[in-house]
């Protein structure tokens, strides 16, 4: 199977992994590889598995549940219009369905990700213990502080202070590019290189990091 056949979104609730296959084992074939390779997208991440028509067994799915917990990974969610494949599931304890949007004002203070579009938009701090893990862009309104984490396949632009870890380019984008008004992060990556930056000297300013060569720099972010 291709792995062009799996598509990552980003959701509330973690990841939602669409998976297009004739069948169970083609498809966890290409979800593994894909983790394999990818190792720093879906760490701690939690998923919810899109599986469509295919039939998959309750020894099959707790299988592949058991094997994700041992790479950090929680399965909450199987997706699927098979009907056998919905009773295995539940018999799992897992959901077969995403929440629905509660009513209210409080959905303003949510991030909202439409359909077809390849950026989220996060209007809010972030503070230690918050992780974004999106499949496109990822722009911050606000600060990011030390202990906060943002993956993303794509640029990451903070209009505030990154003091937090951020890792753009995840599916090994060697052209994403990470910026900030303050650009003091605790890790920064980009595709697979990593950079701890020293100490600051002098007054912040708005800086864009990317790749050159075999190393992250950073320089004054202008329009």
């Amino acid at each position: 199977m291709d792995q062009s056949d799996i598509q990552l979104k980003g959701i509330k609730e973690g990841i939602l992994v669409t998976v297009r296959a004739k069948d169970w084992q083609n498809g966890i074939e290409a979800l593994n590889q894909k983790i394999g390779e990818q190792k720093a997208f879906f760490q701690g991440a939690k998923i919810a598995l899109d599986i469509g028509e295919i039939l998959v067994s309750a020894s099959q799915l707790g299988r592949l549940r058991d094997e994700l917990s041992e790479q950090g990974i929680t399965l909450w969610a199987l997706l699927t219009t098979c009907d056998r494949s919905i009773d295995n599931a539940k018999s799992l304890g897992l959901d077969t369905s995403l929440p629905k949007p509660s009513a209210g004002t409080n959905r303003k203070t949510e991030p909202v990700i439409p359909d077809g579009e390849s950026a989220v938009f996060v209007q809010k701090t972030l503070r230690s213990g918050s992780k974004i893990t999106y499949e496109g862009h990822v722009v911050v309104l606000g600060d990011v502080n030390p202990g906060a984490e943002i993956i993303a396949t794509g640029n990451v632009l903070i209009w505030g202070k990154l003091r937090g870890t951020v890792h753009a380019g995840a599916l090994g984008n060697k052209e994403a590019c990470v910026c900030a008004m303050d650009l003091n992060p605790t890790q920064l990556r980009i595709a697979d290189f990593i950079s701890i930056p020293p100490k600051r000297k002098g007054k912040p300013q708005p800086e864009i990091a990317t790749v050159d060569g075999e190393q992250i720099i950073a320089k004054p972010w202008k329009a």
